[in-house]
Formats: C-alpha cells, structure tokens, sequence
C-alpha cells in the first residue's frame, strides 16, 4: 500500500462512510501486512502532575472550565514514578506515558526533573511517552536525548470545530507542538476525542488534518466521549 500525504476530503469522506464490517476488513489487510497480528502492546499511563492546568478543554475533568472539585497535586517525585513504571513493567506493559496537568513546559526545575524521570523509565527498558502540553523544539530535543520514545499531542477535533473545545491555545499552537516533536526525531501520538458535539465533516477534518501532516503520526489515538 503507497504512503500518502496528499489526502482530499472527498478521499476521506468516501473511506469514512464505508460500511463498519467491509471497513474492519479492510483495516485487518492492511494491519496483517505491517503488524504481527498476534500481539497487543500493553501501555500504563501516569499523572504525574494533576490539576491547577490553566487550559479550559471542554472535555478535561482538570480544565479551568469544569468544577470538578479534582485536588491540586504537586509534580510527582522521581523515585514514585520510576516505582510506578517498574510496577507496569512487570504486569507486562512495554510502554510507560507520563502526563502532567500543563499548557506549556516551562524551562525550570520541573522540566529537569521530568527529563530524569524520562531517563530514569527509559533505563529499565520500556518505551517512554509523555503528554506535557506544548513545547518548544529545543525541549523536544533535550527530551528527545533523556530517552523519550514517544510525545502525545492531540488535535481533537477540525480546525473549523476547534474553538468550541478550547479558547486558551489555537489550532495552530496545537501543530506546532507536533511539528517541533517531529523536529526532534521523536514518535508523534496525535489524534482527537469522538462526541463533543461535533459533525461527521469535523471528524473528517481531523483525520484530513493529520493524514496529510509531511509524517504521519505513528500512534492515532480516538476516545469517545
């Protein structure tokens, strides 16, 4: 199957409305050539860093806009996380994300001391992802050189959708975040969240989004809502 970046919306759209059992057969081919289809990769996620996240998402339980109630945590210490990842790594999970409740990394003390926990995860074996909200490709690259396999950034939904879910960061900053990681020659997690109210031509418009990035992402993650 050729490798694409120049998808149309049409191109999409016709893929979109295939029908459900044709459309997992399909998929299946396509998994079978590329995929050992006799594995799952098992993967833990982390908070590391919870709520006080000045970002409103619509969706988020840590977002400004939502009173949740959620207790303000403080940055998680390296021995507790690396803890955490050991404990994953021995129920059988190969890859270990860290997620801390922040718009954007900063360069300061908290950055230093995620970069060793990225080492720390990274020595043990496992494949380290995190999702720190936005960042710059020089901290893409110093996470980069810490070990980290993978960054998480999600689009969430079209360009045309997108300020109806979040009013505190653009579309725009959104793909510069995935520029800069891709910049830094790390693996681009990057996908949306199903049910926010948006139409069938948003969902279309995200996938047009990421479909004709210049590298697609290697993991395309899609949560229901």
């Amino acid at each position: 199957m050729q490798i694409r970046n120049d998808w149309t919306k049409e191109e999409i759209a016709e893929i979109y409305n295939t029908p459900l059992l044709e459309l997992i057969y399909k998929a299946s081919v396509i998994h079978h050539e590329y995929q050992e289809t006799g594995e799952v990769q098992v993967c833990t996620l982390l908070s590391i860093k919870t709520g006080a996240c000045t970002e409103d998402c619509s969706y988020c339980s840590q977002s400004i806009r939502n009173h949740t109630g959620l207790k303000v945590e403080a940055l998680m210490k390296k021995e507790e996380v690396l803890a955490s990842a050991k404990k994953a790594k021995d129920a059988g999970s190969t890859r270990f994300c860290m997620g801390a409740a922040w718009r954007e990394v900063r360069d300061n003390r908290d950055f230093d001391r995620v970069l060793e926990m990225v080492k720390g995860v990274n020595e043990m074996g496992m494949e380290v992802c995190c999702t720190l909200g936005m960042i710059t490709e020089s901290q893409a690259e110093k996470l980069h050189e810490a070990g980290l396999y993978a960054y998480n950034h999600n689009v969430d939904t079209s360009r045309e959708y997108y300020p109806e879910i979040i009013t505190t960061r653009t579309y725009d900053d959104r793909l510069e975040t995935l520029k800069n990681v891709r910049n830094a020659g790390i693996s681009v997690c990057s996908g949306g969240i199903i049910g926010l109210g948006e139409k069938y031509e948003d969902r279309i418009g995200m996938l047009h989004t990421l479909s004709t990035l210049p590298a697609h992402p290697e993991a395309f993650p899609s949560m229901p809502w």
